[in-house]
């Protein structure tokens, strides 16, 4: 078996490799990447933020791109989550940091979006090949020092690379040579079953691109306008109604339908659509256990990105910006060492550190929006609601978050995570106290979701997270973490902060 030889293989062509290997290749590196499907293929997670749209995208070079693909555009979220019969909405416009051109995202059909990133890294020069599937890493006690794959034809590969990116998907088979172990969530190990439908309603004006997310008693729905006709629908529900799920595909429609049946909203906007029975889009999907972490996200030679290394519940659409943040997190982390400017260890301690930070702002964001509405009479998901602590709000959700509910050894601890809200809170008072009395598009006041002071307290933390993936000046930039490192000007490496 011949050997060949790169600086970077990248396993995974989705957003998250996609995006690692073009901002690699654009610093000169032979990069191969190696995806085992064919483009374009079908993938769920179709909810963008405006972090990857006018961020990461912004960065890659395919901001046009994507508006020239006609996505729905979306202005935020709404939510049909408790007793108020009216859904309530999120604006992206609230943060002061990308209001104005940059306060929307994108509702995507991922065949056609994670194209638009794989083809766009191969004009980028990096080595796209795809029907090849990787089976084995190469490494040693000291290193991870390559792969090796099968292609079409069955002939088998070697490749010799300094690094390898695992961006292989929930999946994967090589991310166990990082070390460690996955943890999944006790808070939300869950079942996801969802399908297509054309010709369901849409919310009133220009709220009408936002995804919907709708609680019932079992659980919630996701409804999510793709085009002007198609819309994703999907039921999370617990795992003890996994036997509603279970079947061939006609089982699969009949428990769909019921839990649409008993989510009114979604019900009425699905009045008089027809499910899609062929193609990609008809068939009825399952996905399990959605929410963990690994509790390493990279050892020297290798690491971890998107639904490799982490996944978390999708209210709140985080799935493709936690993908394709961490590919730039390994991008920059990769082409430090290569031009060795950093220390691997020091370079990737800082990967680690940031992406672990990012998922753990997400997790304990959804932990404290589900135990807020438990705590509120009729609200969602009674049956899998959190344990009301005798604290204020915000010490109740800090210790959930904390591990003493989920159990979940990778997050921090709570008097880190308290710290950390107290200072982001500050930061963004001023904007998030003058929406109090702002009306929606749609008629509804901002007062019902910031009226609850730990969710007026992660929005501002999420508004954060949003402007950082908009990467513009970061010699501006402070450490995000103690003793941590920034950008480089053009965004693709690290630098000592001085």
């Amino acid at each position: 078996m011949q050997t060949e030889q790169f600086d970077v293989v990248v396993v995974g062509g989705g957003p998250g490799g996609s995006t690692a290997a073009t901002l690699m290749a654009r610093r000169g590196h032979r990069v191969l990447l190696l995806e085992k499907e064919t483009f374009p293929r079908y993938q769920i997670g179709e909810s963008l933020l405006p972090a990857t749209v006018h961020g990461v995208c912004r960065l890659l070079g395919v901001e046009d791109e994507m508006q020239r693909a006609g996505f729905t555009v979306k202005r935020g979220g709404s939510f049909r989550w408790g007793v108020n019969p009216v859904p309530w909405n999120f604006l992206f416009a609230l943060s002061p940091e990308i209001s104005g051109p940059t306060s929307y995202a994108y509702q995507v059909e991922r065949m056609k979006f994670d194209e638009i990133l794989l083809r766009h890294a191969a004009a980028s020069g990096v080595d796209v090949r795809e029907q090849a599937s990787v089976g084995e890493v190469v490494a040693d006690e000291e290193r991870v020092r390559g792969v090796r794959y099968i292609d079409a034809s069955g002939e088998a590969h070697e490749v010799s690379a300094r690094h390898v990116i695992d961006a292989s998907g929930n999946r994967t088979r090589i991310s166990g040579n990082v070390g460690g172990e996955r943890v999944y969530s006790e808070h939300f190990k869950n079942l996801a079953l969802f399908g297509y439908f054309e010709g369901g309603g849409r919310l009133p004006g220009p709220d009408s691109g936002n995804i919907l997310c709708a609680a019932f008693d079992e659980g919630w729905i996701w409804y999510i306008p793709l085009s002007d006709t198609l819309t994703s629908v999907g039921a999370v529900i617990g795992r003890d109604r996994v036997h509603e799920i279970q079947g061939d595909q006609a089982a699969r429609d009949r428990a769909l339908r019921g839990f649409v049946d008993r989510c009114d909203i979604v019900r009425d906007l699905l009045d008089g659509a027809t499910r899609v029975t062929t193609g990609t889009y008809g068939e009825l999907r399952v996905r399990k256990d959605y929410s963990y972490a690994n509790t390493r996200f990279w050892r020297p030679g290798m690491a971890l990105v998107g639904d490799a290394a982490c996944f978390i519940d999708p209210v709140f659409s985080t799935g493709v910006h936690l993908a394709t943040y961490a590919g730039l997190l390994a991008a920059r982390s990769v082409n430090s060492v290569l031009a060795d400017e950093l220390p691997e260890d020091r370079a990737f301690t800082e990967f680690e550190a940031r992406y672990r930070r990012e998922y753990g702002v997400f997790y304990e964001f959804l932990s404290a929006f589900y135990d807020m509405q438990s705590d509120e009479d009729g609200y969602f998901w009674k049956a899998k609601k959190v344990t009301a602590f005798d604290t204020s709000a915000m010490e109740a959700f800090v210790t959930l978050v904390g591990g003493v509910a989920s159990g979940e050894s990778a997050l921090s601890g709570a008097a880190k995570t308290a710290e950390r809200f107290a200072g982001s809170s500050r930061s963004l008072s001023d904007a998030v106290d003058a929406t109090g009395d702002m009306t929606t598009a749609s008629g509804e006041r901002m007062n019902h979701l910031f009226g609850v002071p730990v969710v007026g307290d992660v929005m501002r933390e999420m508004n954060q997270i949003q402007h950082r993936g908009v990467v513009g000046d970061a010699t501006r930039e402070a450490p995000l973490l103690p003793g941590g490192l920034v950008p480089t000007a053009d965004g693709l490496a690290w630098t000592e902060h001085r």
